[in-house]
């Protein structure tokens, strides 16, 4: 497995960075205190740990509330996990250097990043879980939003399975301290691209399938599914 600092588009400043696509010795120094930290923050439940791989490429792909999602999806895997984040997280020094050896690589959510899309794309290459939240942006409670194609886009180029989890409760953290907040994790089973299915498609299918496990006040514009959907 390598590291990269090198990418295809040339002059992106991103190039001048180091990002992981393997487990390092700080990233599991930086999990076992989160996951320490965190005790006393959440009490978390996980089920279908049975539907993801334990090996080879895969994406994983959740709801997206606060951004405490992603600690409560890595926590609950057993593999390390790789994801996109907000570009303005990697401008504070010490973050960057924190969130890069924790699997994350930036995105710019303004506009199509291709730089950040290879990246993904490297991270499947390598075999390893791509984390990816569909909505692209949380939903503060509102409910599932319009998703992105991307993951799904991914999943066709690569013929990579997409697992779907949904997070419930990371919205709690802090509202009941002392009292640990109950986060319930739950990861369903795989999906993998149909034959001649648009990434629209499968976008579809995954938030749908995603919508039908989470509380109905949570499906958002995913609540009803439309009549004849995946007859």
């Amino acid at each position: 497995m390598t590291d990269s600092n090198a990418s295809s588009h040339g002059a992106d400043p991103r190039d001048r960075k180091r990002f992981y696509f393997h487990d390092t010795p700080q990233r599991r120094s930086m999990i076992a205190i989160l996951r320490s930290v965190f005790f006393f923050l959440m009490k978390r439940e996980v089920s279908g740990l049975e539907h993801f791989p334990l090996g080879g490429p895969v994406i994983v792909a959740c709801n997206h509330v606060t951004n405490f999602d992603v600690f409560a999806m890595q926590l609950s895997l057993p593999r390390p996990l790789f994801y996109m984040a907000k570009e303005g997280l990697f401008k504070n020094p010490l973050m960057d250097v924190v969130i890069r050896n924790l699997g994350a690589f930036p995105v710019t959510r303004e506009k199509k990043d291709a730089w950040s899309y290879d990246h993904a794309l490297k991270v499947l290459a390598q075999g390893e879980t791509l984390g990816m939240f569909p909505e692209g942006t949380r939903s503060k409670g509102r409910g599932l939003g319009v998703a992105k194609t991307g993951a799904a886009r991914m999943a066709i180029e690569t013929n990579t399975p997409i697992v779907p989890m949904t997070v419930i409760g990371t919205d709690r953290f802090f509202k009941q301290f002392p009292r640990r907040a109950r986060v319930t994790v739950n990861l369903l089973a795989p999906l993998r691209p149909l034959p001649a299915e648009t990434p629209l498609a499968l976008t579809d299918r995954l938030m749908f399938t995603m919508a039908a496990s989470l509380p109905p006040e949570m499906r958002g514009v995913y609540a009803e599914m439309p009549k004849g959907f995946g007859g």
